[in-house]
Formats: structure tokens, sequence, C-alpha cells
């Protein structure tokens, strides 16, 4: 069965601090329109990786061909490759010892190409280089020794190059990334997955120094964008390039001397961006492809806008941290009149500092905090300022619930927040005030589980959680189809 977006009704007005009332959910007919449900309240931990109390560490879960593939430590391996084919399936397990050892492989940037996986690696022998894998270990392997010897041919990842930059990317079946052969420095590159299929797509700054391609994103099935430098007439550069996987990339925005683009999102056909100019502070920018169609949205003061997502045609944020309103909830539709803040949530210079944006729908949940005596709960908006209010006191009585970890799946928000009684576990919400409710803790007492990295694959929901005495490891909840649940999960 092919899962459906759930249909959202949009936020009446609401007062500041006052919760959403339900009718403003329901009066238009049923607020949610879901396939898929949560198979009962309780997760399961589906191994004990590293026996004992340090916990393997899940990290990097990505949603792969009929299992969810992760990096995690056993205490033995060092951090590798991981498979797990949920609460229904054959189990958990170590895919292939890429680094014999304690060492680890130090795997990053897990990216799905069709029915396979690409990542980079280092096997102690080769460098840090393309590995490929189709869940199994005799079908991991390396692609190509880029850089021959022990040499890196691709980046690893260090205080320059932060550990979710996206460093590969898909583009119609093709894998396109950054790597140095050792004679024209780090340029583009693409693989299909084969010694041959693997080879340079550009050279932009020809000869053996970098461009150094990275920050890639796709939008849509027309082009992908990415981040490289170039050695201009007086000075360095540093470009937005757009790309169609032929040879000859287009650049769509030159800054010169020590900027910095960075956290690009793809919404619809446009690219939003960032830009420092070297001051410690950000502007918002887009395209759409075309460098005559790029422009400026706004200059932000103070912290850099951050969490940004696509709401429809919008791109939503939280910036404003140097503004006399302090950081808030904001919006733009792509045109400077058109970028503003939602939504004075804090009145006053504080802010109300939203946080861990996601979007059900056609709306955006995120924490905040009002200072009306809430503490940071459960917000939602459509974009606009009658649009956003508090959704709802998760933590009534004053303390907050400080809720984290955002993520919505097939119509349903998984998140982590705590009730002011057992600290902070898993939670879900339909998009209703009634439907968002605290699953079963996995710590004990008023002992935080802080469940994060929720990601479906198959018919389970996997994340990463704490329970205090195997520390952390991964857990699953059922969520299958509806109609699919079994009788014994439905409690």
């Amino acid at each position: 069965m092919k899962p459906h977006l759930p249909l959202l009704i949009l936020l009446g007005t609401a007062g500041c601090g006052t919760e959403v009332d339900e009718a403003d959910f329901t009066n238009h007919g049923s607020a949610l329109s879901q396939e898929w449900e949560l198979c009962g309240k309780t997760a399961v931990r589906l191994a004990d990786i590293h026996p004992g109390a340090e916990g393997s560490a899940p990290e990097d879960l990505v949603h792969g061909d009929r299992a969810l593939y992760f990096t995690a430590d056993d205490g033995t391996h060092g951090r590798e490759l991981w498979r797990s084919s949920g609460t229904g399936g054959s189990g958990t397990s170590l895919v292939k010892d890429i680094h014999p050892g304690l060492v680890g492989s130090e795997i990053s940037n897990l990216t799905r190409v069709g029915n396979r996986l690409f990542f980079a690696a280092d096997d102690g022998v080769h460098g840090y280089e393309l590995w490929v894998t189709d869940g199994t270990s005799a079908g991991t392997y390396l692609v190509k020794d880029i850089y021959p010897g022990t040499e890196d041919g691709l980046f690893r990842p260090n205080l320059l190059i932060r550990r979710n930059e996206p460093l590969l990317v898909e583009f119609e079946g093709v894998l396109y990334f950054g790597a140095n052969d050792g004679v024209h420095g780090r340029e583009l590159w693409r693989s299909d997955g084969t010694d041959a299929g693997t080879y340079l797509v550009e050279d932009i700054e020809a000869g053996p120094d970098s461009s150094s391609p990275r920050s890639f994103v796709r939008v849509g099935n027309e082009a992908f964008y990415f981040v490289a430098a170039q050695r201009g007439p007086r000075r360095d550069e540093i470009h937005l390039w757009r790309s169609t996987g032929a040879p000859g990339v287009i650049p769509v925005l030159t800054r010169v001397g020590d900027n910095v683009i960075f956290d690009l999102l793809a919404v619809k056909s446009r690219l939003y961006f960032l830009v420092d100019n070297d001051e410690g502070e950000a502007s918002l920018w887009k395209t759409d492809g075309a460098a005559s169609n790029t422009r400026q949205l706004r200059y932000f003061f103070g912290e850099y806008p951050h969490d940004l997502v696509a709401l429809g045609k919008r791109v939503v944020f939280s910036a404003g941290a140097g503004e006399p309103e302090g950081e808030e909830l904001w919006s733009s539709n792509g045109s400077t009149s058109g970028t503003k803040r939602a939504k004075d949530i804090w009145s006053g210079p504080t802010g109300s500092s939203p946080s861990a944006l996601a979007v059900l729908g056609s709306r955006v949940f995120f924490a905040a905090n009002d200072g009306a005596g809430k503490g940071r709960e459960l917000w939602v908006s459509n974009g606009s300022g009658s649009g956003t209010a508090l959704f709802k006191d998760l933590s009534p009585g004053g303390g907050s619930s400080d809720p984290e970890a955002l993520t919505a799946i097939e119509g349903t928000l998984f998140f982590s927040a705590s009730d002011g009684v057992h600290g902070h576990e898993p939670w879900v919400s339909d998009g209703t005030r009634s439907g968002t409710k605290a699953l079963r803790g996995l710590a004990h007492g008023s002992a935080s589980s802080s469940p994060r990295d929720f990601v479906r694959s198959g018919w389970d929901v996997f994340f990463s959680a704490d329970d205090g005495e195997t520390g952390r490891e991964l857990w699953a909840l059922p969520f299958r189809p509806k109609g699919e649940c079994d009788p014994h999960h439905a409690h």
C-alpha cells in the first residue's frame, strides 16, 4: 500500500500562550487522513549491541532496501556498519568489519541510490574512500581507490566538515560527490558503483589545486547544487554551482573572500541557502537556478538562522537573535517583502527561541517558550501570525516539556518530551491535541531515555534511546499500514 500525506486543517486565530482549541482541527472534517498507524504504545529494544551499560550509540540511521542501516560500536569492532530488519524481521547484525580491530572505519554520509547504499569509510589500507553495500558482507566493498595508496580520496569529517554535511548526493540513479585522485585536486566526481563507472566529472579548479565540492542538495528532478571554490582574478572565490550531471557546471552565485555558503534547502523548484560574509552573521538567499534570479532576501544580525524547513512553497525557520524582538519564528515566500517574522511569540527582546522544526502536512511544529509561565512547550504554525499558537502544554504546571527531535513520518509526528514526571520519553501526535500522547517510558521513574533520530524503514519506526540499563541502543515501534497491525500490538 502506498502511503499518502495527511490532509490537515489550517489553524485559525489563537492567542499567545493559549492552547489551540480542538475545534480548530475538527470543525472542517477529519484532522488527519492517515494510511499508517502505530501498533501499540511500547517500543522494543532490538539488540543490546554493546553489552553492558555503555551502549553502542547508534548513529546515521538510514532507510535502505528492506532494512535500516546505521553505524554502531559493539565494543569489539569499533564503529562500523550495521543493519536491522526491525520487530518482525530476521534481526540486527553487523554488515561488515571494514576496518578490523577496535578503531572502526569512521563511516559517514550514508546515501541510498536504488537498492544500494553508498558511504565513505577507511579500511585502514586505502584511506578514506567510497564504499557501497547491498546489505551483505560480500556485497560491501570499496568502489574505487580514488587516491591510490593510504591517502584520502574523500572528505574525512573534521572540525571544518560537519558530520551531517551532505558530501554525497543521488541524482538520476547516479552518485555525485567531491573526491581527490592526487592529480586534479578535490573535484566533482560521479559513480554508478563500479570501478569503471567512477570518474571525474568536472575539474573546476584546473590542475592540482582543489575546488572542494561540498554541501550537495538535489532540487527535484532538474538539477543538483553544491558549493565549491575557484581562484578568481584577484582573490579566491566561493561559488554556488548547479549541475545536471553532465560536464559543464553552472555558477549561480559568486562570493569573494572568506564568505561561506551553507544550509542549502530545496523548496519545490527553488533553492534557499545562507551566506556568511565573514562576519559571523548570515543572510538568507534564494535562487531558481539562474544567476539573474539569485538574490539576498534578508540579513540577520546575531546568530545564524537555523532549522530551515520547507512548508509548501515557503521556507520557515528560527532567526533574529540579534533583532530587537529576539530569536523568533520567521517565514519567507521567496521575496524580500515576504520574508518576515511569523510572530513575536515571547513579546520583547528575549525571544522564544524556536527549535526542532518539523513539517506535518500543511503546518510546522516546533518547541518554543512564550514567557507566560508554561515553559518550553509544543507550538504549531502555518507560517502566519494568526496561525501560530501554543499547540499543547505537555507538562502542565509551569515546568517545560522541552520537545526535541521532532520528526514527521507518514502523517504522524514522533518526538521526545517530558511530562514533568517521567523525563524525556517518546511521544506521538496525529496533529490533534487529543491525539498527542506519551508512549510508555523506556527509562525508570523521572530518568530520561532521550529518544532521537526517528526513521521509518519497512514497518517500523526506529530510533536510538538510553533506558538507563543498557546504554544508548537501537529501538523500534511497530508502525504499519492501516489494518496490518497484529492483535497483540493493539495495546
